[in-house]
């Protein structure tokens, strides 16, 4: 799995978290729901820092709360 691949799934997972939509976690940061959706598009490849933070803001979690998963914890070095 890949960086972009695991901020994909965290998301997911906070949207369950949180009981919400995408289109409302796009509402609650200030983003538009395409942002969120080509996230969430396996096809896309990069996501941006500003937009976690975006993200982290609307649901009031720091972005240590974001990243701090096991999942960002066992992601391989990214060296191309």
């Amino acid at each position: 799995m890949n960086v972009k691949d695991a901020v994909a799934d965290r998301v997911r997972e906070l949207c369950q978290i949180y009981e919400i939509r995408p289109n409302e976690l796009a509402t609650r940061a200030g983003i538009t729901p395409s942002t969120i959706y080509s996230l969430l598009d396996p096809r896309r490849r990069d996501v941006s820092v500003l937009t976690v933070k975006k993200i982290c803001d609307g649901l009031d979690i720091t972005l240590g709360d974001f990243f701090s998963t096991p999942k960002f914890d066992a992601l391989d070095q990214e060296i191309v």
